[in-house]
């Protein structure tokens, strides 16, 4: 049986497969997509992105099924193409992945800048990392920082976390913590648009970023696209900041598609030296340089703030960390286990025994993540389970590492701390002398 139309499937996370499909294929009838696929992110698969978001090629929306059924969907529904659309994977899952398809029958793609990122009428800086966990969202509100003093009015575009209904989440506006609540917003969105409200930034994310595009350039005078994991602009950028992380040095030439966005930046940041080892400094830099020539390399700190330090001191300590650093983002700690360290806890407590539901799910899924508690939020339920884990692990103390006060969203009863950090750039050149003297 042949098909007029090209039977596709798209590999996704509810994120760059919903702006992939948006921007190249909705509306093209050279091509019928069967089907999205889900992994990393929980509660996706079993769901329809909606024929009112789908467009009129789609009057029934489109199924987002189980990437693990990657070979059965092929077989059943003539699959053609497989498209490749989520980030912060190796390169040998990548092709794992084009493997299986081929040898499923189908062709397996990418889809780079040229089809997929959105020209604006305002300037446009793009905050992109090598891998997620590696700095973006602080390099992010540095730049702001740095262009109100400026004078330029700044609005933040954050790459999309479409957990909720879709419909509802075209277009999302947050400029107070009260639109947090108004949209439903999960631990991992809150991390991301919470400390960009506390500076009164206006933060825009959704589901269609041609639509969310115009409507933040009617209110800036650049448009500052803060990346996810380490996925490619969905904006065209006058301006790319890429981020590389010399806690795990290599990964920027064997990540997909951090390795793309290192090639493509005029400005790498090669952030937490105050914490790295400096042979690992240097091999970051040496890769850097052999993959981008063109770019300028800035060093920056990340220091860690703690309300008391001397809480900390001697005690038995339970440390709650970032969820995505430390699961796609392979990271078995972050701040919070440097704040232990650095504040003579006596001993870090290993919550895994302690772990409910979704948070032991979580742990088996991801072996590598250390003696720390991912903070996994993508739901009531999962919530419900990681103050469950909190409050059976037997510690002293409580040090959140998260970017948002975990607090304001779950019961601690432990007494707590908070560790907040900042991007200081170090040395020449400035990020801040970059930011004034680039044509953009």
């Amino acid at each position: 049986m042949t098909y007029p139309r090209q039977r596709t499937l798209i590999l996704g996370a509810a994120g760059r497969d919903f702006h992939n499909f948006n921007t190249s294929l909705r509306g093209d009838d050279r091509y019928e997509v069967i089907a999205f696929t889900a992994t990393q992110i929980p509660n996706i698969a079993g769901r329809r992105y909606p024929a009112a978001l789908a467009g009129p090629l789609y009057p029934a929306g489109i199924p987002i099924w189980p990437e693990a059924e990657l070979e059965q969907i092929i077989a059943e529904h003539s699959i053609a193409e497989v498209i490749f659309a989520y980030s912060d994977v190796s390169h040998e899952y990548v092709m794992h992945l084009a493997a299986r398809s081929v040898a499923a029958g189908a062709n397996f793609r990418l889809l780079g800048g040229q089809a997929t990122m959105l020209a604006s009428s305002k300037p446009v800086i793009a905050i992109t990392a090598a891998r997620t966990g590696s700095g973006k969202s602080q390099t992010t509100r540095y730049v702001t920082d740095v262009l109100r003093q400026m004078g330029l009015k700044t609005v933040v575009v954050r790459h999309p976390m479409p957990y909720g209904d879709l419909t509802q989440q075209v277009v999302q506006r947050f400029a107070a913590y009260s639109d947090l609540d108004k949209h439903h917003c999960t631990i991992e969105e809150r991390e991301e648009y919470e400390p960009h409200i506390d500076r009164d930034m206006v933060v825009y994310a959704g589901v269609d970023y041609e639509a969310i595009l115009r409507q933040a350039e009617a209110e800036a005078d650049v448009v500052l696209w803060d990346g996810g994991n380490n996925d490619l602009p969905f904006f065209r950028p006058d301006l790319q900041i890429t981020v590389v992380d010399p806690h795990r040095a290599g990964h920027e030439t064997r990540y997909w598609p951090g390795e793309a966005n290192v090639r493509m930046s005029r400005v790498i940041v090669i952030n937490k030296v105050d914490t790295a080892d400096l042979e690992d400094i240097a091999a970051v830099r040496e890769n850097v340089r052999a993959l981008a020539p063109q770019a300028q390399i800035v060093e920056a700190a990340s220091p860690i703030f703690v309300e008391d330090p001397a809480a900390i001191r001697g005690r038995r300590v339970l440390v709650v960390e970032d969820g995505p650093t430390l699961t796609h983002g392979e990271m078995s700690y972050g701040a919070g286990v440097v704040a232990a360290r650095r504040f003579g806890a006596a001993e870090i407590i290993d919550p895994r025994p302690w772990a409910v539901g979704t948070i032991a799910d979580t742990y088996r899924k991801y072996p590598t993540t250390g003696a720390v508690l991912p903070a996994m939020g993508y739901g009531q339920a999962q919530l419900a389970d990681l103050e469950a884990t909190i409050r059976q692990t037997p510690c002293d103390l409580v040090i959140v590492g998260t970017p948002i006060d975990l607090r304001r969203v779950i019961t601690i009863d432990q007494p707590s701390q908070r560790v907040r950090y900042e991007l200081q750039p170090i040395g020449q050149p400035d990020l801040q002398t970059i930011l004034r003297s680039e044509d953009w």
